[in-house]
């Protein structure tokens, strides 16, 4: 009796050790591109998705680092320009110079002679324009940072009806490792989607706050350059109170 009980107990041990093997062995011949297979239909709007925050992310921060110059070299030379009088000098150097300072000063430049007033306009207006320019796309960021986690959970969802529909249709005799099969199948849409937001929104916000610091910047050059028209009126105005 006693011989008969551990032959059965030796058997079940082998068969739940092969059992176990041959899951190690699908588990280690299952690529990631096969698991991500997995996931269902809704893998592909993820997958487009990823490949757009890529896109948004690299153009972005290529066109930030591009945008970027020497600030203080630039005041400088347009500075000596003004003031020799020559100011189509001064838009000539501002065209052969693609960035957002210059083309905000250029339209600056091209209202000398008229009320200050007018001048801080144009500054202001070209400035709005280079903003928006360099926020260019980030909202498409934001947008997938939120799409993406929530089309994962939509798959997580779809994906437990369908295991809960395929155990009503058995009548409850499943076996629960074909259960998990379908949990974790589910999951594959959830952690993929999370992957793709929590991605997203970190470069939203690394990108974001380079805009902003740009942004600063120029704010703070454009006011310089506002000053570097007003300096000489004013020397001029305390010139006239002196000889008064």
């Amino acid at each position: 009796m006693f011989s008969t009980i551990s032959l059965i107990i030796l058997q079940q041990a082998d068969t739940v050790a092969a059992d176990t093997l041959s899951l190690a062995a699908q588990d280690e011949s299952m690529s990631i591109l096969g698991l991500l297979a997995e996931g269902g239909i809704l893998m592909i709007p993820l997958f487009l998705l990823s490949l757009l925050a890529v896109y948004v992310i690299a153009e972005r921060w290529r066109s930030l680092n591009n945008s970027r110059m020497e600030i203080d070299g630039f005041l400088r030379t347009i500075e000596g320009m003004l003031k020799d009088g020559d100011r189509q000098r001064a838009l000539t150097y501002c065209d052969g110079i693609d960035k957002p300072l210059a083309r905000i000063l250029k339209a600056g430049i091209r209202r000398l002679g008229r009320p200050i007033r007018d001048i801080e306009d144009a500054i202001r207006n070209a400035g709005k324009k280079e903003i928006f320019h360099l926020e260019k796309r980030m909202n498409w960021l934001a947008t997938i940072a939120g799409v993406a986690p929530l089309i994962g959970f939509t798959g997580t969802v779809t994906g437990m009806i369908e295991a809960f529909m395929d155990i009503q249709s058995l009548q409850g005799n499943v076996n629960p490792s074909v259960l998990a099969g379908g949990i974790w199948e589910a999951l594959i849409t959830t952690a993929t989607g999370l992957i793709v937001g929590i991605i997203a929104y970190g470069f939203y916000n690394f990108l974001l706050g380079k805009i902003n610091r740009m942004i600063h910047e120029l704010e703070n050059a454009s006011a310089d350059f506002v000053d570097l028209l007003q300096t000489p009126s004013a020397k001029k105005a305390k010139q006239r109170e002196e000889v008064a």
